[in-house]
């Protein structure tokens, strides 16, 4: 529908997918990550209900006739459709009615609560998007495909070579894969829009989520507290022991906060993965911390750029944040989840990538060279013992990794002789 630069998004080709599949599609995430414009590379016509000049009368028309806001060519955008519910409804009737695809792409706030009268399960489908990933930033070569690694497409053979200093991902991280971040040159200006993005959570969009009022200064320090325990394995009991250091908080509200961030697409927590090669009490299975971009954690901590650069460590847990941010991006086409293996004996996969046929990926995130062998040693000896299990547990066997990465911010990319890849986040695609 509009003629400016659009940068290709890796969701570009599930929605696609789903418009051929399904009646309706909704895209939801956090805000500013691109949903609309992505809608509008398919859309042919387009409703945008808070930027139009008859708002007020239009949403008057949803309330008694909103079939009439569906007329147009299809696939048909409806932005900021919550601020008329009666649409999904009517959605759903013309899908149900006609039995066509791609007739509707639904956007918007999708945090905010509204009640509608079917869930729209089998017409309208549910389509999530991130921020860019590095890939989609172009700022990732792309040398890797996970989907070629998986296929045994690729096995790096002759090794890959990133161009990302770990000055150039300090920047990434903390300027974030917000769209319009992205496609600004200057690096004070992109800091700003993450600045901005991370305060207007509790100073503006947690009020939009429903009609309850909540203290900004509170949602402020879960957001800080957050940040603080970025991609470590935190009890939801000791965030509250956090917050309570500065703040006075009981579990039911820091409940409540959480659910609100979660409805904005805030948090993203990261499962803990399960297998029994161990004792049930050796598996740590609580949740990791997570947050939708690491821009949002570093405008937690309330740090510069400047700052990591003489504090790797830790940039390390932010690190690490990017990367899950593009593993879940670049798994999405594959149909992959992302979780985590640690138990109490310190051995640990920070990621673990699982495909719907049942591959997965053992992964370990080091930020620097001398990191790379503890990794691979970490994930070798989950194999190792994996292996153990299935000699032992002959009618139910774990299946063996498919891969064993260990995922880096150095330049160069390679396979070990013991089968580990090592792979710089610069060289990485879907």
């Amino acid at each position: 529908m509009k003629n400016i630069e659009y940068y290709q998004r890796i969701i570009d080709e599930e929605l696609s997918f789903r418009l051929e599949t399904f009646g309706a599609v909704q895209i939801v995430g956090p805000k500013w990550c691109g949903k609309t414009t992505t809608a509008e590379q398919f859309a042919k016509s387009g409703l945008y209900l808070q930027r139009d000049p008859n708002k007020e009368a239009l949403i008057e028309t949803a309330k008694i006739t909103p079939s009439v806001l569906l007329d147009g060519e299809k696939p048909r955008l409806i932005d900021e459709w919550q601020d008329a519910p009666q649409i999904w409804d009517a959605v759903r009737s013309f899908c149900d009615d006609t039995h066509e695809k791609g007739n509707f792409i639904l956007t918007g706030s999708s945090s905010k609560k509204v009640k509608t009268a079917h869930t729209g399960t089998g017409r309208i489908s549910t389509l999530k998007m991130y921020p860019m990933s590095l890939y989609e930033s172009k700022e990732s070569n792309g040398l890797v495909s996970l989907r070629k690694l998986f296929d045994n497409k690729e096995t790096l053979k002759n090794g890959c070579q990133s161009s990302l200093s770990v000055r150039d991902l300090i920047n990434c991280s903390c300027r974030g894969g917000w769209p319009e971040s992205v496609m600004l040159n200057n690096q004070k200006s992109q800091l700003a829009i993450a600045k901005d993005y991370f305060s207007q959570i509790y100073s503006e969009d947690m009020f939009h989520v429903d009609d309850v009022k909540r203290n900004p200064s509170l949602m402020h320090a879960v957001l800080k507290s957050y940040a603080r325990n970025i991609s470590t394995p935190v009890k939801y009991s000791n965030i509250l022991k956090d917050i309570n250091s500065t703040s006075s908080i009981t579990d039911k509200t820091l409940s409540d906060y959480l659910e609100v961030l979660s409805r904005l697409y805030i948090t993203d927590d990261i499962d803990a993965w399960c297998p029994a090669i161990r004792s049930k009490t050796a598996i740590r299975s609580t949740k990791k911390i997570g947050m939708i971009d690491p821009s949002l954690a570093v405008a937690g901590l309330g740090v510069s750029p400047e700052f990591f650069e003489t504090d790797l460590k830790t940039f390390g847990f932010v690190f690490e944040s990017l990367v899950i941010r593009d593993l879940r991006i670049y798994s999405s086409s594959l149909g992959g989840r992302v979780s985590y293996y640690r138990d109490r004996y310190g051995l640990e996969a920070d990621a673990v990538l699982h495909l719907e046929d049942g591959r997965y990926a053992l992964i370990e995130i080091k930020l620097g060279q001398h990191q790379i062998g503890d990794g691979a040693n970490h994930l070798n000896e989950i194999e190792r013992l994996i292996k153990e299990h299935n000699e032992k547990e002959t009618q139910v066997p774990l299946r063996i990794p498919d891969l064993k990465i260990v995922i880096t911010g150095t330049q160069y990319g390679y396979k070990r002789e013991d089968g580990v890849l090592v792979i710089p986040i610069g060289c990485l695609k879907d």
